[in-house]
């Protein structure tokens, strides 16, 4: 009584299940058997049960009765049960495999999968871990397969050939290695455990034999049942048996243990004496599997109760016949109490997995939609990776589905990625071979670096070096291994022509600093300068200004705002001495009209005529954009502010258009007179030919 107790006690301090029992911590599809076989005895049945000419029953009339059952539910949580417990009784480590957690495998990358399955060899039972085993493996298949499939693609876009695709995985390498060190370790197992079982099988059957004798012996009844006390201390002893003849070979013991007691009656003090104790131990089971209905660890309840009907089964005898069926009624009534829950809490898990569904065709769907917009440019791509990785992870999180649908589920989400790789690679495919087209483009810019960066034609060279500099920057990527090389050879190509360039301008800086002092000294000679009474006088001394202010030559850039302060004294003192905007504006292009008749450079002249023509076309522009805007204030007053400001500034537009005109006509007069000259030199050149 004192060891059943003990027992009932170790099933009450156990320490919390993992939700996950033996239904629920499956893969969520198959892959690799989610359990695997234990090596089964192949001891031939010539023990006592063999001989045995009626088939074996049930422990009692109640469990039997339970056993036929119409109620299929109970029928199943009841062999669920017991294949479980044979299955622990193989090896009573095996039983640990419940206390181990079964965690997310399908949420986990395929590091941290070898990780875990790392530890679980190293530190757990192997008997104990096949099922976690079979689910990392399982997933673990499922990631390689999408990872891998995923190189190839990559591989093929790049150009090479399906058929030479070769992938070294250190990551698939080392969960090789930990699940073939796992293997080798569960094969030297069960080669062990085989011939433990087989040894034990055939002692329980013995004992059986012994059991069976006792009946017949014709002795002194005190004997025969310390004799039965015996065989029960043995039986308890001998070990665990394959749990392929598990149920079988305890429902014979039972049964004969029965047939013992039935023997008893010769001695009914004895026998009654054994039912009461078994009664009043079988009761303790009921009322504590009865408790486990307010259990609120379910997977916890369900290990507990499994224990119960272990002790019930191995170490409680049978009780008296008008008990029996009461006894096990309140048992199988808990069990069944129990098995509700669970088939609840199933229901309730679909209904999670159902969810988990709906939130897993999203991801999916989302991932499709960003396959079907796949961007055009590497930025934009490369966002959508990222964004495709992201839901990629959502969706290992978002938890299991309903198994029917699982493989189905998996497909589509893998359909879904390989569909945005194959747009992604086919875009860097082509972004390739546009790298390729840059390439020349850039090796064709680089040789006309080259062959001018020694060229002294400065002044047609510079706007060519900006030039190839401003269009290399537009062509974009080439190829990564040739990226540094070749632009280190241009921007030294550049550097080298523009070093020169800038030594020779430090050359020239000494000259320009002497005209920004000439500059500086004539500006102040024009800030001491006052209108006289002889205006006409005055104005040919700021015309001397002018034409000396522009005699001198460069000057720093950094220095250019003299320039500035000397126009907005000369306009000052034209105001002074009466001269118009527009005259004072016609007397500084003077100046610069006289320059560009000593450089007598065509070209500068052109410019200068196109520049003067464009300023001509955008005031015309702007006046009759103003003349259709006054239409719209045509019923209004002269006097209202917005038609007075739209006149002025039409007023302001004809009068800088009249300014540009005057400014065409006398660079028209100065080309004439130019060539004119020019025509008089020819002529004067064909006289002296002539003579």
């Amino acid at each position: 009584m004192e060891e059943k107790d003990h027992k009932l006690q170790d099933v009450a301090g156990e320490q919390e299940h993992n939700d996950n029992d033996s239904t629920t911590a499956q893969p969520e599809s198959h892959g690799e058997a989610a359990t695997e076989k234990t090596v089964e005895s192949t001891t031939e049945d010539t023990g006592a049960a063999a001989e045995e000419k009626e088939a074996p029953e049930p422990a009692n009339a109640a469990e039997k009765a339970d056993a036929t059952s119409e109620d299929p539910e109970n029928k199943d949580v009841l062999e669920e049960i017991a294949e479980e417990n044979a299955e622990d009784a193989e090896d009573t480590e095996n039983e640990k495999r419940h206390h181990i957690p079964f965690l997310d495998y399908h949420s986990m990358p395929m590091e941290n999968l070898v990780g875990e399955l790392q530890r679980l060899v190293k530190n757990e039972k192997v008997q104990a871990i096949h099922k976690h085993v079979s689910a990392i493996k399982y997933e673990f298949d499922q990631k390689y397969q999408e990872f891998i499939e995923h190189k190839k693609e990559e591989f093929v876009a790049n150009g090479g050939n399906e058929i030479d695709f070769r992938y070294n995985s250190v990551t698939k390498r080392q969960f090789n290695e930990v699940y073939a060190e796992y293997r080798e370790k569960r094969d030297h197992y069960y080669k062990n455990l085989e011939k433990t079982l087989k040894e034990n099988l055939e002692k329980r059957l013995a004992i059986i034999e012994e059991l069976k004798g006792l009946v017949n012996v014709e002795e002194d009844m005190n004997t025969t049942y310390k004799a039965f006390k015996e065989l029960q201390a043995r039986w308890r002893n001998v070990g665990p048996i394959p749990r392929s003849h598990y149920n079988d070979v305890w429902r014979t013991y039972h049964h004969h243990t029965e047939i013992f007691y039935d023997f008893l009656h010769l001695n009914r003090e004895l026998r009654d004496l054994d039912f009461k104790h078994n009664l009043e131990e079988k009761i303790k089971l009921v009322e504590r599997a009865e408790a486990l209905a307010d259990e609120p660890d379910l997977g916890k309840a369900f290990r507990e109760l499994q224990t119960l009907h272990k002790i019930w089964k191995e170490d409680i005898g049978p009780v008296a016949k008008e008990h029996r069926e009461e006894i096990w009624e309140r048992f199988s009534n808990a069990t069944k109490a129990l098995h509700q829950r669970r088939q609840d809490h199933h229901k309730e898990l679909e209904k999670q997995y159902l969810k988990n569904l709906e939130k897993k065709n999203e991801l999916i769907a989302a991932i499709k939609e960003v396959a079907e917009k796949v961007a055009d440019n590497h930025k934009a791509i490369q966002r959508q990776i990222r964004k495709v990785e992201e839901l990629r992870e959502a969706f290992f999180k978002a938890g299991r589905v309903p198994q029917k649908v699982s493989d189905a589920t998996w497909d589509a989400f893998k359909e879904a990625v390989r569909s945005f790789n194959r747009q992604k690679n086919q875009f860097y495919k082509g972004l390739k071979k546009e790298q390729h087209e840059n390439l020349e483009k850039k090796k064709k810019l680089l040789e006309l670096a080259l062959s001018m960066k020694d060229s002294d034609d400065f002044d047609t060279v510079t706007p060519e070096m900006k030039r190839i500099q401003a269009e290399w920057k537009k062509i974009g990527h080439v190829p990564r291994k040739y990226s540094d090389k070749i632009w280190n050879e241009f921007k030294a190509a550049c550097n080298h022509y523009f070093d020169r360039l800038h030594s020779r301008r430090n050359a020239s800086h000494k000259e320009e600093l002497e005209n920004y002092e000439k500059k500086n000294a004539c500006l102040e000679r024009l800030k001491a300068f006052t209108i006289g009474k002889d205006k006409e006088k005055d104005l040919q001394t700021v015309k001397a200004f002018i034409e000396e202010w522009k005699g001198y030559g460069r000057i720093p850039y950094n220095k250019k705002h003299i320039n500035s302060k000397f126009n907005k004294i000369i306009d000052a003192l034209l105001k002074k001495l009466g001269v118009s905007q527009q005259e004072a504006e016609l007397i500084k292009y003077g100046n610069k009209i006289q320059q560009l008749a000593k450089a007598e450079n065509d070209r500068a002249i052109a410019n200068e005529r196109t520049f003067i023509r464009r300023k001509i076309d955008e005031a015309k522009s702007e006046i009759r954009q103003l003349e259709n805007n006054l239409q719209f204030f045509s019923n209004a007053s002269e006097d209202n502010p917005l038609v007075q400001e739209v006149v002025n500034n039409i007023e302001r537009h004809k009068e800088t258009l009249a300014t540009w005109k005057a400014k065409l006509k006398k660079l028209n007069v100065m080309e004439n007179k130019l060539n004119k000259e020019a025509e008089d030199d020819e002529d004067t050149a064909d006289s002296s030919e002539e003579e």
